[in-house]
C-alpha cells in the first residue's frame, strides 16, 4: 500500500492553533474534516489516492465544494466524490444532526416570535443570515424523518434496560411548562450499550411512562431480566404493568439521596450514609441483610422515620445480589444515564427553553442517536455475559 502520512493534518491543524490560537479553530477544524473525509473514501474504495491494488473496489472523483455553517464559523470543506456516487462520508454527516436540532430550536424560538435580541443573535450567528419560517420548517421535516425512524426501529433481545427521566423547559399555550424527558437504555445479549429510545412528556405521570414502555415492547424488546430505575410511582406502576414479571434494582444513589430526608441531625448524616454504603457494598445478600438489620436496631430510637423507611426502601436495591459480582457495579444505579443527561444538559442550555414539545424531542433524539452510534462502534464491552444461556449463579 503506498506511503500516507496520517499525521499530516493534525501537524497543519496543530501549527495553525499554535500560531494563531482560537481564532484559527474554524480551520483547524476544517483540516481535521477534510483529512478524515479522504481517508473515510480511502476506506470505502480499499485503497489509498492513486493506489494500484487488487482490493480496490471503485475510483475517487475529485472534491464537491461545500460551506457549512457551524458555532465556530463557517467551515470551506471538500467532500470528497466517488465515480459511483454511492459514498458520503459519515465524518461530514456524524455530529450534525444535533447540531441542526439545536440551531432549529432556537431559530423557532426566533420565527414564533417569542424570541429575544440574545435568540435573534444566537440565530444569525449560526445560520450567517436571518431565518424564515419555511426555512425552519423544511429543515425540521427533513431531520424529524430521520430521528423518528430512530425512534422507532425494531429492537430486539436486551438483557438489562435502565430508565429515567430529567426535565426541560418548554412553552405551551403561553405559559413556560417542566416538560419530562423519558430515556431507555439498554444492555444487548453482547453485553453492550445501547440508547434505545425517548420521549417527550407534560409529566412522569403512569399514562406516560406506560405508553412509553409499551412502544419498547411493540418494537420488539424482549428478553430482559432486570429493570433498574428510580422509585417515581409513576414509572413503577407502568413498569408493572407492562413488564410484571421483570426483576426490579431501584437505583442505590437515589435511595442513599431518599434516606437523607429522613435523618433528624444534621451529625447523624455521615454515619447514615456510611452505614448504608456498605450495606449496598456488601459481598452478598446475606450479608447485606444483616447489616440492615444492625442498621435498623442502631437507629430505632435516634432516628426512627428513617428506621421505618428504611426497612422496606433499603431492600428494594438488593435485587442486583442475584446478578454476577462482576455486573453488579453497572447495575445498581441508574449511572448508566448520567452521561447522556450530562451531554443534553450541555446543549439544552444554550437553548434554555424550547418552543413546543417537538423541539425538544428533535434536540434529545438527535443527541441520543448520536451517542448511541458511538457506544454501537465501541470495542469494549459494557458488561461481560460468561454463559450466554445462563447469567445468574
Amino acid at each position: 500500500m503506498a506511503q500516507h502520512n496520517e499525521n499530516r493534518p493534525i501537524d497543519g491543524a496543530v501549527e495553525l492553533l499554535k500560531n494563531n490560537g482560537f481564532d484559527a479553530l474554524a480551520e483547524a477544524v476544517t483540516v481535521l474534516l477534510n483529512s478524515a473525509m479522504v481517508a473515510e473514501r480511502s476506506e470505502h474504495l480499499c485503497a489509498e489516492p492513486y493506489e494500484r491494488s487488487a482490493q480496490r473496489v471503485g475510483y475517487a472523483n475529485g472534491y464537491k465544494d461545500k460551506f457549512l455553517k457551524t458555532r465556530l464559523g463557517t467551515l470551506s470543506l471538500k467532500v470528497p466524490q466517488t465515480r459511483d456516487s454511492e459514498f458520503y462520508p459519515q465524518s461530514l454527516s456524524k455530529g450534525m444532526r444535533s447540531e441542526r436540532a439545536l440551531l432549529l430550536a432556537i431559530a423557532e424560538m426566533y420565527v414564533q416570535g417569542v424570541s429575544t435580541r440574545r435568540v435573534k443573535k444566537i440565530v444569525e450567528e449560526l445560520c450567517g443570515m436571518e431565518v424564515s419560517s419555511m426555512q425552519v420548517s423544511r429543515a425540521a421535516a427533513e431531520l424529524d424523518e430521520m430521528l423518528e425512524a430512530w425512534r422507532t426501529r425494531d429492537l430486539g433481545r436486551y438483557r438489562y434496560i435502565v430508565l429515567d427521566a430529567r426535565y426541560e423547559k418548554i412553552r405551551q399555550g403561553g405559559q413556560v411548562l417542566d416538560a419530562a424527558v423519558l430515556i431507555a437504555c439498554g444492555i444487548d445479549a453482547a453485553g453492550n450499550r445501547d440508547v434505545l429510545g425517548c420521549s417527550v412528556s407534560l409529566s412522569e405521570a403512569e399514562v406516560h411512562w406506560r405508553a412509553f414502555m409499551s412502544q419498547l415492547k411493540d418494537r420488539g424488546l424482549h428478553g430482559l431480566e432486570l429493570i433498574v430505575s428510580d422509585a417515581h410511582e409513576g414509572l413503577k406502576a407502568a413498569r408493572k404493568a407492562v413488564f410484571p414479571s421483570v426483576p426490579w434494582q431501584r437505583c442505590q444513589f437515589h435511595l442513599q439521596q431518599n434516606a437523607g430526608h429522613y435523618v433528624p441531625k444534621m451529625d447523624l448524616r455521615a454515619p447514615v450514609a456510611a452505614d448504608i454504603r456498605a450495606i449496598f457494598t456488601a459481598p452478598d445478600q446475606d450479608q447485606a441483610e444483616h447489616l440492615l438489620q444492625k442498621f435498623l436496631a442502631r437507629y430505632q430510637k435516634t432516628a426512627p422515620k428513617l428506621v421505618e423507611w428504611a426497612e422496606d426502601a433499603l431492600p428494594e436495591g438488593f435485587t442486583v445480589f442475584t446478578f454476577p459480582a462482576s455486573h453488579r457495579r453497572r447495575l445498581r444505579t441508574t449511572n448508566l444515564l448520567e452521561r447522556l443527561n450530562q451531554e443534553i444538559r450541555r446543549r439544552t442550555l444554550v437553548a434554555r427553553l424550547f418552543p413546543n414539545e417537538a423541539a425538544c424531542s428533535r434536540l434529545v433524539s438527535a443527541i441520543l442517536m448520536e451517542i448511541s452510534e458511538d457506544w454501537q462502534t465501541a470495542d469494549k464491552r459494557y458488561v461481560v455475559f460468561n454463559d450466554e444461556n445462563a447469567i445468574r449463579g
